[in-house]
């Protein structure tokens, strides 16, 4: 009997880790740029385990969909630079990353699926915001223009 308990416990903790990082919070984020403002329904990676899980793994990533990850780094310490890579992510992606002030400071722009190639914020980022690749380019969003969120 107790290895049936033992066993079932053990079971019940191997989820994957898409479920143990999966995000519980979402953010409605506007990026306004000189083509307008742009809304996108992203899901909020605001903890470690969330943001180490990113987007692996997704392949049905909305065209105004995304993820956000706020603040960044989730273990705090104020903005630094930040090193991100596709390794296990099968879309490509935009990743926007995102000044204290809240001035997107650069765009990696259709990032290369399944690469281990580092993907820098070249300066201090407070925030990183990642689309659907090639959507920034699509919609106009360019390095300068503003992002400003809110959590829901």
């Amino acid at each position: 009997m107790r290895w049936l308990i033992a066993s079932a416990l053990l079971l019940a903790g191997c989820g994957g880790a898409n479920e143990a990082a999966a995000p519980k919070s979402e953010a409605t984020v506007t990026v306004a740029s000189a083509a307008g403002a742009r809304v996108f329904e992203v899901d909020l990676a605001d903890t470690v385990p969330e943001q180490a899980q990113g987007l692996k793994f997704r392949t049905d990533i909305a065209p105004d969909g995304g993820m956000l990850f706020a603040p960044y780094p989730a273990e705090g310490g104020g903005p630094r630079a930040a090193n991100f890579w596709m390794k296990d992510t099968p879309s490509p992606l935009d990743i926007l990353f995102i000044r204290a002030d809240g001035t997107i400071a650069r765009i990696a722009e259709n990032t290369v699926p399944f690469s281990e190639a580092p993907v820098p914020s070249e300066e201090p980022v407070a925030a990183v915001l990642e689309i659907r690749g090639g959507r920034a380019g699509e919609l106009g969003i360019a390095e300068g223009d503003r992002v400003r969120w809110t959590v829901h």
